[in-house]
């Protein structure tokens, strides 16, 4: 009934947390494809021997990769009706399987999304896909990874993930949830992100492991985010650009509090992107209080109110 897909890379001290917490799931009914993405430690040792053990698990050996080209490897192979992944740095609570699956069952959506550790909502809400992109946007309750989301697998046949750069998530969720026709929610935590310094998204929790490598990328997927989603949902396309343009102040904001100089120039481009759409951007009605003292301090900088 339920493919779920992990991508391993050198994750020897980590990776039996979160295969154990799979394989602990009240709910049976399941195919574990666990991609060992071209380990040089115990990873892709330890997957084959948990696969030895329980005919649930497959394990497929490939050279190194980036993560979406194995995540493809993993969605190419996977025979069940849903689709979930899971990291192999974190892990699932034993009802993670069970409650995505009865709600995403019981409210005949496309999508179900259930709560992390470090997002918890005793709330329940159906949405339709325009609602569930704007929340995601807000990144309050749920955000751009993959993991806590659970999805019929015919709405995966015809996307796959970028295969090339590091954070392939912020390049395909939006697509994903854009095809779906109601996406559930239910906010109560039944997944953990392990937040750790060699986690790929550690730059979230450390703004100071910014680069511009990582910046460059995420401004030209957020750049690709507005244009799609304005086309496909012309009545939101001032919240979607405004969501960029959001993005922008608090990495201009944080390049400055926490003196990035690598990270300078792309500080310009973004400060004459915000400079030349300011009166935009301060009278949406999205724009927050902080954002507009932002604003003031470090682009406009000239006593401008709008």
């Amino acid at each position: 009934m339920i493919s779920v897909i992990m991508l391993t890379y050198n994750r020897e001290a980590l990776v039996s947390r979160a295969i154990e917490s799979i394989l602990h799931q009240t709910y049976p009914d399941f195919e574990f494809l666990i991609i060992d993405n071209g380990s040089t430690d115990q990873s892709g040792a330890i997957a084959d021997r948990y696969a030895a053990q329980d005919n649930r698990i497959r394990v497929i050996h490939r050279e190194r990769g980036n993560i979406g080209s194995g995540r493809n490897t993993g969605l190419d192979a996977a025979q069940g009706e849903y689709i979930t992944f899971i990291d192999d740095d974190d892990w699932a609570e034993p009802d993670f399987l069970e409650f995505l699956h009865d709600l995403i069952t019981e409210t005949d959506a496309d999508v179900a999304i259930c709560g992390a550790a470090d997002k918890i909502f005793d709330e329940k809400c159906v949405m339709t896909a325009e609602q569930a992109l704007i929340t995601l946007m807000w990144r309050k309750k749920y955000n751009m990874a993959f993991p806590t989301k659970l999805f019929r697998r015919e709405m995966m046949e015809d996307l796959r993930f970028p295969e090339d750069g590091s954070y392939d998530d912020i390049a395909l969720m939006y697509k994903l949830l854009a095809g779906a026709q109601k996406v559930a929610y239910h906010g109560l935590p039944k997944y953990t992100f392990y937040r750790h310094p060699g986690n790929n998204s550690s730059w979230t929790t450390n703004h100071k492991l910014l680069n511009p490598a990582t910046l460059d990328e995420y401004l030209h997927a957020y750049r690709q985010r507005t244009v799609w989603l304005s086309e496909k949902f012309p009545a939101s396309a001032s919240a979607f650009q405004y969501f960029e343009w959001s993005f922008m102040i608090s990495m201009v904001e944080k390049i400055e509090r926490l003196g990035l100089i690598d990270c300078q120039a792309q500080k310009e481009i973004m400060v004459q992107q915000l400079r030349a759409h300011a009166q935009e951007f301060l009278q949406a009605p999205e724009c927050l209080p902080f954002e507009k003292e932002w604003m003031q301090q470090y682009v406009l900088g000239d006593g401008k109110n709008f």
